[in-house]
């Protein structure tokens, strides 16, 4: 009984979360309602006995890309109001996303009470839990069954972010930029020019 409860409170404050992370004017406001929303999946994780999951939600999407988000909204001089103006424009289309991800969840949701069965089927095919846990199992899964993938995403993952980093530093022309190596080269007599300036009369 607790636990239902506790699964409809948090599903209920995830959706409500997420209607308002899109609905809100404030987009400092948004990006709260995007945490509470983290918050509230890792809740419902750890209602499902994936407490890994549900540290890895906090830890790097609340720690980090919210928080992220929460700066650069914060930071970056952005006119809203005009990004604001093509909402109509996408709105079709975004329903339409919704409608195709409504359909496919009737989908999943209704061949379960179609098929009782099948909900038996996986059942025998998982494996008997044993003393390991969740996340013994998890590693021994991702660095054994699957290290190559895993490493693969690394390696992409690296491209990317030596990518930007290149993108980021391009020579481009019209941008003044610090050159440790010049700053280091210059002398005295380079830096500092003395003028003799006579009384009465400037430089």
């Amino acid at each position: 009984m607790i636990q239902a409860l506790a699964f409809y409170m948090f599903a209920f404050i995830a959706v409500a979360s997420g209607v308002l992370v899109i609905s809100s004017k404030n987009p400092v406001h948004s990006v709260l309602f995007l945490i509470l929303a983290f918050f509230n999946a890792a809740g419902l994780f750890v209602l499902l006995g994936a407490e890994f999951l549900a540290m890895i939600l906090v830890v790097v999407y609340v720690g980090a890309v919210a928080v992220l988000f929460m700066f650069v909204v914060m930071m970056l001089d952005i006119n809203f109001v005009e990004m604001r103006q093509g909402f109509l424009q996408y709105l079709p289309i975004g329903g339409l996303i919704g409608l195709v991800l409504m359909a496919e969840l009737l989908v999943i949701v209704g061949g379960w009470h179609l098929s009782p069965e099948m909900v038996g089927n996986i059942a025998s095919k998982t494996p008997a839990p044993d003393v390991t846990t969740n996340t013994h199992a998890l590693g021994q899964l991702i660095y054994t069954h699957y290290i190559y993938l895993f490493q693969a995403a690394g390696m992409i993952l690296l491209v990317a972010m030596i990518g930007a980093i290149v993108l980021t530093h391009r020579k481009r022309t019209g941008v003044r930029k610090q050159v440790i190596r010049d700053q280091l080269a210059r002398r005295p007599r380079e830096a500092v020019k003395l003028q003799k300036v006579e009384t009465g009369k400037g430089i």
